[in-house]
């Protein structure tokens, strides 16, 4: 009889996100009436750029010309986009990426996890505390860790606790850990990371031959000159680190699925016989055998980006988002409630008020106010006590979600 990958066991009661799927779709069944507003995952809701539309619709009409039809095109992604990417991206803010070491994928959060594969499973793993949860399940996944304790703590992983006494940046541990998820701006606190926070990080992991897992899908929110918007804006990072980047949150393709990921070619890890081996070979070796690419008119509509209209787009788009964040996190201050992010990040981190319990504050914004946010504890054990509210939605949504809100507290 077929057996089944025991490690998927192990995870906990739901996936984050299904979960309060699963919460407001009853509470709408019982209450068809009521005017839901969402603000618990991180969806786009404004429409994709003109740039990117007119050249999506071109890239069609190019599939209608035997003559400009594409097929499979490269796994790693078509040297015209990554060739922008390299120089706007990272080029442009002084970082030495090539071309040749991007890989366009179809999103981050499968990047995030595919990328273990090349690593074995007997590194040390550490994640902050809140976490995105895709690290970690995609590790018990994989069979990294061991089981979960009370607290949903997996045995076989160090989790860093980030809080409001240290910033929501996690301290650099004492000791020595193989591999490090770290996210800026942050997912799910809205914390940012200065150039000298992560030059420490970058220290840290050269010295201890760690290798940091880079999340900048929400570099574009970061609208002050004095942070960095790459891992590789700092120095010796080449050597340390891989990152990932998403046109989701900034051109809205969360429902036409383009990202990137960066392994720099001069990144090593070692063999089970001590050698050193380059991660881009095994990741490119990866990519070639496991997929088959973005399609061509994605892919042109990602290059769109770069143009002079796409920039102006992408710009007011992500100012639109925003001031969103100002508006949900001013609105939330007056209210009395202690209030985190939504500064150059798109996510509100809000302290549960009354000692209530993330899960119980959910339940009480839905059903009192309708409003949908998302419970920090399902983050990690440390997020308890607080919850995440997303300011990806309408000017119209938000705005009458923060007086509902208001309203009751």
């Amino acid at each position: 009889m077929a057996t089944v990958n025991d490690n998927y066991l192990k995870l906990k009661a739901g996936y984050l996100f299904p979960e309060i799927a699963r919460r407001v779709n009853a509470f709408a069944q019982a209450n068809p009436d009521a005017p839901i507003i969402r603000l618990g995952i991180g969806d786009v809701t404004e429409p994709l750029p003109e740039a990117c539309r007119q050249a999506m619709i071109k890239a069609v009409e190019d599939m209608g010309d035997r003559s400009l039809f594409k097929g499979y095109g490269p796994e790693q992604g078509y040297e015209w986009l990554r060739e922008k990417i390299a120089k706007h991206d990272f080029q442009a803010r002084g970082c030495e990426i090539d071309a040749s070491e991007i890989f366009v994928s179809d999103g981050s959060k499968c990047d995030t996890g595919n990328i273990l594969e090349i690593f074995g499973h007997d590194n040390t793993i550490a994640v902050t505390d809140p976490v995105y949860p895709v690290y970690v399940d995609t590790n018990v996944m994989a069979g990294n860790t061991g089981e979960a304790n009370d607290r949903g703590e997996y045995a076989g992983l160090v989790y860093l606790p980030i809080s409001a006494e240290n910033n929501f940046t996690a301290e650099i541990p004492s000791q020595k850990v193989d591999l490090v998820y770290l996210c800026f701006p942050n997912n799910p606190t809205g914390a940012v990371a200065t150039k000298e926070y992560l030059k420490a990080w970058v220290d840290y992991a050269k010295a201890n031959g760690t290798i940091i897992f880079f999340d900048a899908a929400y570099e574009a929110y970061v609208t002050d000159e004095s942070l960095p918007r790459s891992i590789y804006e700092i120095e010796g990072a080449r050597d340390c680190a891989i990152e990932f980047r998403s046109f989701s949150k900034n051109a809205g393709f969360t429902g036409t699925r383009c990202a990137l990921t960066v392994v720099p070619k001069t990144l090593t890890a070692k063999a089970s016989d001590g050698s050193d081996v380059e991660l881009w070979k095994l990741w490119n070796r990866r990519q070639s055998t496991k997929f088959n690419g973005v399609s061509y008119i994605v892919q042109r509509g990602a290059e769109a980006v770069y143009s002079e209209e796409g920039q102006a787009q992408i710009k007011t788009l992500v100012n639109f988002y925003l001031e969103n964040a100002k508006i949900i996190r001013e609105q939330l201050t007056a209210a009395g409630l202690s209030v985190y992010g939504g500064v150059n990040a798109p996510y509100v981190w809000v302290k549960t008020p009354n000692g209530l319990s993330s899960w119980d504050f959910f339940d009480k914004l839905l059903n009192v106010c309708n409003v949908v946010g998302t419970p920090g504890s399902g983050f990690g054990a440390a997020g308890e006590g607080y919850f995440r509210i997303s300011a990806f939605n309408s000017r119209e949504n938000v705005v009458e979600a923060m007086k509902r809100i208001t309203a009751k507290f």
